[in-house]
């Protein structure tokens, strides 16, 4: 081959493999519109101060890298109040006037299933680490990917355990709100404990953002049985939780909850009597879970505190990989083209702080939830598909705890 015939086939490389460096621009902005006051706040929180320590870590090691040149990110977040009809409309403008090259989730399936559309309307993609629903992946979308496990999924590591301890459990309340996360738990725990050959001798749904309990709580101690899994979001979870202390609630084994156990604010609103709750998590942080900017997911749990004071849990490790997997994809792709980038997304197949991050065809990640239990004021791992820490099991009543 000639040296002219060298070079223009590296120029068509260059052209058709990825943005010239002269086309791109200053940099790349990320947009979310997400719940930091409100209801949702506590935890609409985890996934600002993540998306925020991803970025100036990312930056730090010189942006993102497409075509030779290395652009710094930023981030436009805007606060929804909590509020899934002003998100929506947010999303909108994030889109159409400040133009955003690409999206981040907000908080919650109940607002994720909404703002999606916005991504899907006008084909941007958008990662989220904070809507768990399958109804999220269920319409054949193409621009929404989500890196929570699948709602109806969350009891399934609870009920394998279950059926791995004495006594053995047979009769369940099943509790959830109305919301769309809590619908799909529901729909799909009772399938499960279908399989799993267990009674259900309670079925309560009650409305989201419900604060009084104690009529689930009476029929709970009329049914007296053997375990409760709870379905709610955090501030709902608290007020069940002192409630069935306060009207001496005792279920014979335990009572598991999807969400809020996890984080440090559960522990610090319950204070003694967060012990022996369960709970379940898809991410803890261990060495094992390599990162190609943090180092592993224990270094980043520790930049992270020594940011913001306080413990990610696993939405904060989520959100930091939805930030990480759209900086990927882009480096892939070789361009800011949000069909390309789209795509990339699809085939991501990457290891992470949070876990390895593959794509199903709806656009969810499928990984287990690692069952949780308080013990003396810490998370506690317990069982993943064998035993990894021993339970308190049977949990004592309310009368007989310290």
């Amino acid at each position: 081959m000639t040296k002219n015939l060298v070079i223009a086939a590296a120029l068509s490389l260059a052209l058709t493999g990825g943005a010239m460096a002269a086309d791109l621009p200053s940099t790349i902005t990320f947009g979310s519109s997400m719940q930091l006051t409100g209801q949702d706040a506590n935890l609409g929180r985890y996934y600002r101060d993540a998306y925020q320590l991803v970025i100036e870590q990312i930056n730090k090691a010189g942006g993102v890298k497409i075509g030779g040149k290395s652009i710094p990110i930023t981030l436009k977040l805007v606060d929804n109040q909590s509020d899934n009809n002003l998100a929506v409309r947010q999303y909108v403008g994030l889109v159409t006037q400040d133009k955003v090259d690409f999206l981040l989730g907000p908080y919650a399936s109940g607002t994720t299933i909404p703002v999606s559309s916005v991504s899907e309307k006008y084909q941007i993609p958008m990662v989220e680490g904070g809507g768990a629903s399958p109804q999220i992946f269920a319409r054949g979308y193409k621009y929404i990917f989500g890196l929570l496990p699948p709602a109806d999924d969350y009891f399934a590591s609870t009920l394998t355990m279950l059926g791995q301890l004495q006594p053995k459990a047979h009769t369940v309340a099943l509790v959830t709100a109305d919301d769309a996360f809590d619908v799909s738990v529901a729909k799909g725990t009772k399938k499960l404990l279908a399989a799993a050959g267990m009674e259900i001798v309670l079925t309560q749904t009650y409305a989201a953002k419900t604060t009084d309990f104690s009529s689930i709580m009476a029929q709970i101690k009329a049914k007296t049985p053997d375990i409760v899994l709870w379905g709610g979001l955090e501030p709902e979870v608290l007020n069940a939780i002192r409630q069935a202390k306060s009207l001496d609630v005792n279920p014979k084994l335990l009572m598991s909850f999807t969400v809020g156990v996890p984080a440090a604010d559960f522990r610090k609103a319950l204070g003694n009597d967060a012990n022996d709750a369960f709970g379940m998590t898809a991410w803890l942080p261990s060495p094992a879970l390599k990162d190609t900017w943090f180092g592993d997911a224990e270094k980043f749990a520790a930049a992270y505190k020594a940011k913001y004071g306080y413990d990610p849990d696993y939405h904060g490790a989520a959100g930091a990989v939805a930030v990480e997997t759209l900086v990927k994809a882009i480096e892939k792709a070789g361009s800011l083209e949000k069909s390309k980038v789209r795509d990339a997304i699809a085939a991501s197949d990457f290891d992470s702080l949070y876990a390895h991050v593959k794509f199903n065809a709806g656009g969810q990640v499928v990984i287990p939830q690692i069952v949780i239990q308080i013990q003396n004021g810490q998370v506690t791992p317990i069982f993943t598909d064998k035993f990894i820490g021993k339970p308190v099991f049977p949990v004592p009543a309310w009368s007989k705890r310290g």
